[in-house]
C-alpha cells in the first residue's frame, strides 16, 4: 500500500511540475492567461517544477530499489511531458489550475 501511494504521489508531483515547467515559457503562458508573465513568475515556476520533479525522484526512491525507480521516475517524466504538450494542444485552460495563486505581472516602468 505504501508503494502505490508513493507512486502515485510520484505521478501527481512530475505532472504538476512539468505544468509549472512549460508555464515559465511565455508562449505557453499565454495560451494558458490572458496577462503576461513577470521575469520573477517565470523564475518561481520553474524552481517549483524542478523541485517537484526532484520530489518526484524522492518518492519513486521510496517506493522501489534504486534501478527500478530511476525507470519508474524516467517513465513518469515522459508520460506527464506527453500530457503536458497534449493538453496545451488540445485545451490549454485546463492548466489555468496551475496558475491559481499566481500574482498576475506588474508593469513597472
Amino acid at each position: 500500500m505504501r508503494e502505490a501511494i508513493c507512486l502515485a504521489g510520484a505521478l501527481i508531483t512530475s505532472l504538476i511540475g512539468m505544468g509549472w515547467l512549460s508555464l515559465a515559457m511565455d508562449t505557453h503562458w499565454q495560451q494558458v492567461r490572458s496577462d503576461p508573465i513577470s521575469h520573477p513568475t517565470t523564475v518561481r515556476l520553474r524552481i517549483l517544477g524542478a523541485l517537484l520533479l526532484a520530489i518526484s525522484l524522492g518518492l519513486c526512491l521510496a517506493a522501489d530499489h534504486a534501478s527500478m525507480a530511476m525507470l519508474v521516475w524516467v517513465m513518469a517524466l515522459a508520460a506527464s511531458a506527453l500530457s503536458i504538450a497534449f493538453t496545451l494542444t488540445w485545451r490549454p485552460k485546463w492548466l489555468s489550475v496551475l496558475t491559481r495563486g499566481i500574482q498576475p505581472c506588474s508593469h513597472h516602468k
